[in-house]
């Protein structure tokens, strides 16, 4: 059966071909402007309302939700057809909120101390999946009066992994909710063909990078995929990139204690973005229960920032919300501990 968000608007117009056209613009119109559930649109008549219903079910049932930070952090655990789980997170700001979205159900990349990497990959999400887990926090968010203005595709799974279906539901997220293509930001661990095939796209988005090792020994260990698709081949790609659209970069780092946040890790680091002029976001890193090392304490995540900065990198903190509701990729979804060895430095 089609879901709600997965039909395409001819789809809709077939499906609604015994109605007046127009119905399919109200439709339309509700789903993704206005952000309400069918049983809400009050101009249509009822007995739609219960065709569509009926008809075209929502493709997420809320598991659990939490809050956390005085309720400007809100995690969503949905569960999909087949029984996989995912998360969404909403984050509220005093005139704005910004969605972090899934992309998979799990994830292949491995990355240990990410917990949708410790729990592995299930499957990829839908376009509607995807899409409906904006309009879902969207609806959320104007309980308290914001508007979401930002999309970030970091939660769980590999956004490159999934790379059709996600830049469908950026078309959708773009042209039919209205958010501007510089509010939507692509993440990856470096899936380099990801990279090139978005230097192709037509509209602007944002790329961020996780970075969190800049020599190839370490981020081996991290980010297995760096086996792959080594630092030199990741540089070349987000070169192109930068000259084929005149975007600024942005590199994740999530600081571990004693692992990636010494001296030498921060020359490491600036050398490989100074010549891409990228930003760098410094992320303590947030606890998951298979995980054993801990995130580098707040002193020593001010210090590495002074030491990029002072070899002339533009490098910012960015504050964790939500550690004490799990909000962690992966954290709310996975639900058990995975073991993990890594070696300090």
């Amino acid at each position: 059966m089609p879901t709600l968000f997965d039909v395409s608007r001819p789809e809709l117009a077939a499906l609604l071909s015994d109605e007046p056209a127009y119905r399919v613009g109200q439709v339309w119109d509700g789903l993704y402007r206005r952000l309400v559930d069918p049983s809400a649109m009050t101009d249509l008549p009822s007995p739609l309302r219960a065709r569509l219903a009926a008809e075209l079910p929502p493709s997420l049932q809320l598991v659990t939700e939490r809050t956390s930070d005085a309720g400007d952090t809100v995690k969503l655990l949905w569960s999909l057809d087949g029984g996989a789980r995912v998360e969404t997170v909403l984050m509220l700001y005093p005139d704005r909120a910004t969605v972090c979205v899934s992309s998979q159900a799990g994830c292949a990349m491995a990355c240990g101390f990410c917990a949708t990497g410790q729990a592995g990959f299930e499957r990829h999400l839908t376009t509607g999946e995807i899409v409906e887990q904006v309009v879902r926090a969207a609806r959320r968010a104007a309980e308290g009066g914001r508007r979401v203005s930002n999309v970030v595709f970091m939660g769980m799974g590999e956004p490159f992994a999934n790379e059709a279906r996600v830049w469908a539901a950026v078309e959708r997220l773009h042209d039919d909710v209205g958010i501007g293509a510089r509010g939507i930001t692509l993440s990856t661990v470096g899936i380099v063909p990801g990279i090139r095939a978005l230097a192709s796209r037509p509209l602007p988005v944002n790329l961020a990078v996780s970075l969190h090792a800049a020599n190839d020994a370490l981020r081996d260990e991290l980010v297995p995929v760096n086996r792959r698709y080594p630092l030199a081949r990741l540089m070349a790609a987000c070169d192109e990139y930068l000259a084929a659209r005149n975007r600024r970069l942005s590199f994740e780092w999530a600081l571990i204690d004693g692992i990636n946040d010494t001296s030498q890790d921060a020359r490491e680091l600036a050398a490989f973005v100074l010549p891409l002029r990228a930003h760098v976001n410094l992320i303590p890193l947030n606890p998951t229960p298979g995980w054993p090392a801990r995130g580098t304490p707040p002193g020593r995540v001010r210090e590495f920032r002074e030491r990029l900065r002072a070899l002339g990198v533009n490098a910012t903190v960015r504050r964790n919300r939500g550690t004490d509701i799990d909000a962690a990729c992966g954290q709310l979804a996975a639900g058990h501990p995975v073991p993990v060895e890594l070696r300090a430095r």
